[in-house]
């Protein structure tokens, strides 16, 4: 960062790091310990659609290299969105699929079309949370709809979640940037 950057204000982006993917498991033991949420075996990386045969490779490609456990979805905004299942108590598995599905994007040239990546979780009264990295960020937020429909959010869990992972992911401080990920696939 140059000293004209510095006085206006500008900073670096952060550089995505995937590898704090690999967190997810021991947030997942910290979650199911401290608050009863248990891994749902799903995950997702939700991503740009890009047109062309190079993108139809890469999705062709996940295909393959998750054993065809991978569904493609597209949502109202025109994301695409990669569903991977594993067994509800292989968190590693799953976090590795996702890792790699990124990786082979960003290997690619679709890194700038990444988004995020997300786990799901479910506690006993049938609450919903996601653990959301965001890519361009290289931080994880939680995200809890309410149950009964609607889009309304269960801030008080979100934030309860927040302190409780903050030793074992890099969580977002800026609140305003723990987008809602509505209808997501995976959770």
């Amino acid at each position: 960062m140059g000293f004209l950057d510095a006085i206006l204000g500008r900073s670096k982006p952060v550089r995505p790091d995937l590898d704090q993917l690999f967190a997810l498991p021991s947030a997942a033991v910290t979650l199911q310990a401290a608050a009863g949420f248990e891994p749902t075996g799903l995950g997702s990386v939700c991503f740009a659609s890009v047109e062309g045969g190079t993108f139809a490779r890469i999705q062709e490609e996940a295909r393959s290299l998750l054993d065809g456990s991978v569904e493609f979805t597209h949502d109202a905004y025109g994301y695409t969105w990669l569903l991977a299942r594993h067994p509800r108590e292989d968190v590693a598995g799953l976090v590795n699929d996702l890792h790699a599905v990124n990786t082979s994007l960003e290997e690619a040239g679709f890194g700038p079309q990444l988004l995020c990546s997300l786990v799901g979780f479910r506690d006993e009264r049938q609450r919903s949370l996601a653990l959301v990295y965001l890519y361009k960020r290289g931080t994880f937020y939680p995200f809890s709809p309410k149950e009964g429909g609607g889009e309304k959010r269960d801030n008080p869990l979100e934030l309860e979640v927040r302190a409780m992972l903050g030793d074992d992911l890099t969580i977002e401080q800026d609140l305003a940037r723990w987008f809602p990920v509505w209808g997501v696939p995976g959770l």
